[in-house]
């Protein structure tokens, strides 16, 4: 028996073939081969065609399909992960209105705060554990009062899972923990915020049908199966965003555990099983894949929308031709601390920690005539890693400490000197993983159509591949380093 699971990123897609009896993956595939695009029509816009994912989907899956070991007949059911807080929406003929607005889209703070200062800060942090902020409901808002035309003509709304879920089914649902991240549901409620649709002028009828993150959320249609390659019928039986899905993929279920990621953006996402919140919502809570009105387990996600993005583009303008293996070879022979260079990675719309605010990527610190590219290389993973601790200092006010890390060995996390001086700086040691968002979402799909009875089940065959233990050797001037980089994020945040 084989499972099938997607991750739908904002730079790729990709799907993983699982083997439910061993638990290993047998094979993988992602599409495009080089990012895919964002369009960003004005200074921090962030849109995606959603017609673009299933495209992509398509060549993921049939990519995949030729493998060896993957046998078409064999998969049993589908899983989903996704891009958190993206808008799709759509008419009756399940057709999009408009390019997604995605998670890194800034466009609709001020309708966030705007709802914040009206509804009330406690009232919103009680009932949502978060400010509107720039998420999904905001987003809706602002093409409400920027877009009334295509506002009025809108059937459903949808997060990016939900949209690729109605791809394969033709079925408009969504989970709770989906609309949690979108701040459309209330905690106290249990139910969608009746508050917040209010406040926005959003009728009830645009929100999809609820499910549970497992369960039988559809089945694959005649149209999907045809163009995916795929046989009718397999039942897609999770979807959650692609960050409650890493934690899960890393079997971060339970209070106390602690997952990281760093690919375009960079997350430390923690599970707590009370109800906590930053009173400045610099941090986010969610409902996680496992929440339930019985048993409490929130996800305290802290999101920095500038780190792997930074690292790309010194790949692409300053290391033009070069790859990412020698880049971290250049960079890694350069002392730690770079010379004196400091970077602020936050080139990619506002930042929730920095309190919705947007001030840029800085270079700061540059000597000609001792540094060269390889200090900025190394200045670069540095200044991700620096934006890494202060993020995470703020998640400790809400009881969230990191002494074990886990992550995938992925994106950021195959670079040694960015692992050593996450762990370093932090003081955490970091567990690296023989996994990623595809191949959890494989496993969640095995527990929703009940291939796995137990978690237990589901995690046979995740291997830790690397441990990384924080080097003293390295804090003198990784330390000096940061409190160099604190004070350029002051002047630049004004604090």
């Amino acid at each position: 028996m084989q499972i099938l699971g997607y991750d739908l990123g904002s730079s790729s897609v990709k799907a993983s073939i699982i083997n439910a009896e061993t638990g290993k993956c047998v094979a993988s595939a992602f599409y495009p081969k080089q990012e895919m695009p964002i369009k960003a029509l004005h200074p921090g816009w962030a849109e995606q065609d959603p017609d673009m994912w299933w495209k992509y989907t398509i060549a993921a899956t049939r990519d995949l399909l030729a493998k060896p070991g993957v046998e078409r007949d064999a998969i049993s059911a589908i899983g989903i992960s996704y891009q958190m807080h993206g808008l799709v929406v759509v008419d009756r003929d399940m057709k999009p209105l408009r390019d997604s607005v995605i998670w890194c889209d800034s466009r609709a703070v001020a309708l966030g705060d705007n709802a914040l200062a009206t509804l009330g800060t406690e009232k919103c942090l009680s009932c949502l554990l978060n400010s509107p902020g720039n998420f999904t409901a905001a987003k809706l808002a602002w093409v409400k009062e920027n877009e009334p035309e295509i506002f009025e003509r809108i059937y459903k709304i949808m997060l990016p899972g939900d949209y690729l879920a109605m791809k394969l089914t033709g079925e408009v649902l969504t989970t709770p923990s989906g609309l949690s991240e979108g701040i459309f549901w209330d905690f106290r409620e249990n139910d969608v915020s009746s508050m917040v649709m209010d406040h926005f002028g959003f009728d009830r009828s645009v929100i999809p049908g609820i499910v549970p993150v497992f369960s039988l959320q559809g089945k694959v249609n005649g149209t999907a199966a045809g163009e995916l390659g795929l046989n009718k019928g397999i039942p897609v039986s999770y979807r959650a965003g692609d960050q409650p899905n890493n934690a899960f993929s890393l079997n971060v279920v339970n209070p106390g555990e602690i997952a990281a990621t760093a690919g375009t953006s960079g997350v430390v996402y923690g599970i707590s099983d009370q109800v906590m919140y930053d009173p400045e919502s610099r941090v986010n809570t969610f409902a996680h894949v496992n929440h339930s009105p019985e048993e409490t387990r929130l996800g305290v996600l802290l999101c920095i929308n500038g780190t792997g993005i930074l690292n790309s583009w010194i790949k692409k303008n300053i290391a033009a031709g070069t790859d990412y293996d020698r880049i971290n070879r250049l960079a890694g022979a350069v002392p730690a601390g770079s010379g004196g260079i400091s970077i602020l990675p936050f080139g990619n719309g506002s930042e929730r920690m920095l309190r919705n605010r947007n001030i840029g990527c800085q270079i700061s610190g540059i000597n000609f005539n001792i540094h060269d590219n390889a200090h900025i290389m190394r200045a670069a993973q540095e200044g991700i890693v620096f934006a890494f601790r202060y993020g995470m200092d703020i998640m400790s006010r809400t009881g969230i400490e990191a002494k074990i890390i886990r992550a995938g060995h992925s994106n950021m996390f195959l670079s040694e000197l960015f692992r050593s001086s996450l762990a370093t700086i932090t003081g955490a040691t970091i567990e690296l993983y023989n996994t990623d968002g595809s191949q959890g979402a494989a496993r969640a799909a095995g527990i929703g159509a009940g291939i796995f009875n137990t978690f237990e089940e589901a995690f046979r065959g995740l291997d830790i591949s690397e441990m990384v233990e924080p080097d003293n050797r390295l804090l003198p001037a990784l330390g000096e380093a940061y409190e160099k980089w604190l004070s350029l994020l002051r002047v630049f945040t004004r604090e």
